[in-house]
């Protein structure tokens, strides 16, 4: 495994693969490795000749008061997973590199980016979409592999490629979860004791709205109150939001007539958890 900070570094191994005919997967991620960025890596190997993964904690996504100093960084154990994940090319630039002196520009995606998590965390898929665009222009992969964990993420960035015209190709790799369902996130290393048995609470009232959906229930105010009741169950959840969105434009709907994201987000302590299913009507 390559292991490189630097980008004329990255830019010089892609351009070697491209004369030698190698297609390129990449998975970009904020380190803390874990299950669920591992199954993207063998599904990005499975789609591609090399895969390159990027590691950067990115400061332009973190609002005022969220967790950029305390977010888990090791860098060691990070390493080694991919490198036993057989990945060609481990990119962990600094903030330097990306956004040096005098850096100006931002890219926004309107109308995905103010809902949901836009709402709750102001300006944090501006700074999602900006460092992605960045990526993607020094990797040029051919198949970029992001996680459903992150649902409304990875839908904005589908519809950036989309409209920037981006050569390349955006594919989903499913949630990967823990043994009692809980979705993998590099923030579950903040939940101990009491906090962790608490934060079941996510997927017990996702899987209780799926079960409504499958024995015909259609009231997008009938699933957020079901999944609601579910959480009394569990005192230490405090709601961020609780919605059932159109799965392309991610607006609220009454009743759900096709595709649909229901999407969660609260605090459990000081953790604050996601995490959401796709549904579509047969």
């Amino acid at each position: 495994m390559i292991l490189t900070q630097a980008i004329p570094s990255v830019r010089k191994t892609v351009a070697r693969w491209r004369r030698e005919r190698r297609t390129v997967a990449f998975v970009p991620t904020m380190g803390a490795i874990h299950e669920g960025h591992l199954s993207l890596v063998r599904q990005a190997r499975r789609s591609a000749q090399r895969v390159v993964v990027s590691i950067f904690v990115n400061p332009l996504q973190f609002g005022p008061g969220e967790d950029l100093a305390r977010y888990p960084r090791p860098a060691a154990r990070d390493a080694r997973l991919l490198k036993e994940a057989a990945v060609h090319l481990l990119w962990r630039p600094r903030a330097n590199h990306l956004y040096p002196e005098g850096h100006r520009t931002r890219v926004r995606v309107s109308g995905l980016s103010e809902v949901l998590e836009g709402a709750t965390r102001p300006g944090h898929f501006e700074g999602v979409t900006t460092v992605v665009t960045q990526l993607l222009n020094v990797v040029q992969p051919d198949v970029l592999w992001l996680g459903q964990k992150d649902a409304q993420q990875a839908r904005i960035l589908e519809q950036l490629v989309t409209d920037l015209d981006l050569p390349v190709e955006v594919r989903r790799g499913a949630t990967v979860r823990e043994a009692d369902g809980l979705a993998l996130s590099s923030r579950n290393a903040y939940l101990s004791g009491e906090a962790r048995r608490q934060a079941v609470a996510l997927v017990r009232g996702l899987e209780t709205a799926r079960r409504l959906l499958r024995e015909g229930e259609r009231s997008g105010a009938r699933l957020r109150a079901a999944i609601r009741r579910v959480w009394r169950a569990y005192p230490a959840v405090r709601e961020d939001y609780v919605a059932v969105v159109d799965a392309d434009t991610l607006r609220p709907v009454r009743d759900v007539r096709g595709p649909v994201l229901v999407a969660v987000a609260a605090r459990i302590a000081r953790v604050r958890l996601i995490d959401n299913l796709e549904w579509s009507p047969r």
